[in-house]
């Protein structure tokens, strides 16, 4: 028996089935946001064939409203027999969100939060590399969700680049031979890669200044498809747990099915 865990971003959407909180198959597919909810079945159904008899629960988070919308539409018509948790504002997490207005802060950021603390303790800060944006959410030690950062994704700063600039073009995401590169590819990934790997230390070293705790109590957790191109050129990770959003969702889907 299994749970379908679906974490819908921006750029993509990444499935996995769980057992015991152990991701068994996942799949990253891309967000599109003109696919019906009949086209999301047929595609779910395609990449579990056999599996999909094995699908007792089904645990959605989304920051794209209208992708989410023929999810549940979906949900509703072609998996209506299998209890399934959308998360959204009302439904039971645990993590007490510290914000101005706590139902903006997407819903993907609170699941990390949840599985960071139950998964590491808090203090903790998860760092998520998304291709749309890289988010910095950050957990108290009691649990609690203090706030974060959203910064470009790495994916979208090298399109805009490619874009906008005149002579530069898109290239692959990979790390370049030396930070000062000698060739106008390497340039732009070593921009990207020690660019960002200085971006996330910076970041992270005020959060946890701002936290007022000593850095060796802080757990910095990476996650998202993104977290190994710069895994290995920041030194203030102490995790990285790919899984971890579709970990969150099981506890969820355990709390509230």
């Amino acid at each position: 028996m299994a749970l379908l865990a679906a974490d819908i971003g921006n750029s993509h959407t990444v499935l996995g089935l769980l057992v015991e909180g152990e991701v068994t198959a996942d799949w990253r597919v891309a967000t599109a946001a003109h696919r019906t909810s009949d086209e999301w079945s047929v595609l779910l159904r395609g990449l579990l064939g056999d599996r999909i008899d094995d699908v007792t629960g089904i645990a959605v988070c989304s920051t794209v409203p209208a992708v989410l919308h023929e999810w549940r539409d979906m949900l509703v018509r072609h998996f209506g027999d299998v209890p399934h948790v959308v998360v959204e504002p009302g439904v039971r997490t645990g993590v007490p969100v510290l914000m101005d207005n706590p139902r903006e802060v997407g819903s993907d950021r609170i699941i990390n939060a949840l599985a960071a603390a139950t998964l590491y303790g808090g203090p903790a800060i998860v760092v998520d590399f998304g291709g749309t944006a890289t988010t910095f959410d950050v957990v108290s030690a009691s649990g609690q969700y203090v706030g974060g950062a959203i910064a470009p994704g790495i994916e979208i700063s090298l399109e805009a680049l490619g874009r906008r600039g005149a002579q530069l073009r898109r290239v692959e995401l990979l790390r370049p031979r030396s930070v000062i590169a000698k060739n106008t590819v390497e340039a732009l990934q070593s921009g990207m890669v020690f660019g960002v790997a200085s971006q996330v230390e910076g970041i992270v070293s005020r959060m946890v200044e701002e936290l007022g705790v000593d850095t060796a109590d802080v757990h910095v957790i990476a996650t998202g498809y993104l977290a190994g191109l710069v895994l290995d050129e920041c030194r203030c990770f102490t995790d990285h747990s790919p899984w971890l959003t579709l970990r969150g969702l099981e506890l969820v889907f355990a709390r509230n099915a």
